[in-house]
């Protein structure tokens, strides 16, 4: 989680302490926020951290792909495996067996 006094600084302070910002992000595994012009521009993230997320967020991908697959079948929409099978055998000329 972003602490708003700890992680938002400017890219031209982010420029000037780079190795203290590295050290605070693996030691916290929170994002530091960069600004330009007051703005926020860019978001810096410890490697792990960057990684984590990627995980979770497939996860989280493969999580909705179910869930939408299983409201399909309870509405009647879908093949069921049996049909799925027969379907794939036909079209590439394997015989039932």
């Amino acid at each position: 989680m972003i602490n708003l006094d700890r992680d938002i600084h400017s890219l031209t302070d982010f420029k000037r302490r780079t190795n203290d910002f590295v050290k605070q992000m693996k030691e916290t595994k929170a994002p530091v926020v960069l600004t330009v012009n007051g703005k926020a521009e860019l978001v810096v993230q410890d490697a792990q951290s960057y990684q984590i997320m990627l995980e979770r967020m497939e996860r989280m991908d493969a999580i909705d792909g179910i869930r939408r697959g299983l409201e399909q079948m309870e509405q009647g929409n879908g093949t069921s495996a049996a049909e799925a099978f027969a379907e794939y055998r036909k079209r590439h000329g394997i015989p039932n067996g």
